[in-house]
């Protein structure tokens, strides 16, 4: 019985590494080298966050940047199986366009955006990345795009509301 509780506990949610990055320093002693990893941490429902940590070997960055993204997760807005309105944000020099998508499409996505609207639960989105080819950045811009389109959504749901 224990061992089943245990393992429902680590599926609760599901992480992708995105990136995976050898740091090499040179020091008076030689090459110091470490490792850096970018994590997406999502639970499928509604909530995703990303972490990035260094360590001296991989499976420590990896392991530390999954607790990273843990405590840095935020819930986002699913209306169906896409977004609830289009948003189009700014991070840095990367441009994030997201729309959404009419059911059985998909999502049509290219690299670390996929992993993070797949992370997060949506099926059905239509996005593109300007500017910037930097996977982190990227994947940070997302996500505050994702967050931005709870605020959106709310603001026009309030305005209709005040309209009427």
């Amino acid at each position: 019985m224990d061992k089943n509780y245990y393992n429902q506990q680590e599926k609760e949610f599901i992480d992708t590494v995105v990136e995976i990055n050898r740091i090499s320093k040179k020091t008076k002693g030689g090459n110091q080298i470490r490792f850096a990893a970018t994590v997406v941490v999502g639970d499928k429902k509604g909530k995703v966050g990303v972490g990035n940590a260094k360590a001296t070997d991989v499976r420590n960055a990896i392991r530390k940047s999954i607790e990273d993204a843990k405590k840095n997760m935020v819930s986002v807005l699913i209306k169906g199986t896409t977004i609830p309105c289009s948003v189009n944000y700014k991070l840095g020099a990367s441009r994030i366009i997201l729309k959404p998508a009419p059911p059985g499409s998909g999502i049509i996505a290219g690299g670390p955006m996929r992993i993070v609207l797949e992370t997060a639960g949506f099926k059905d989105v239509v996005g593109k990345v300007l500017g910037s080819n930097n996977k982190i950045l990227n994947v940070r811009a997302t996500v505050e795009a994702l967050e931005k389109t709870r605020f959106l959504f709310e603001k026009k749901s309030f305005q209709k509301g005040g309209k009427r």
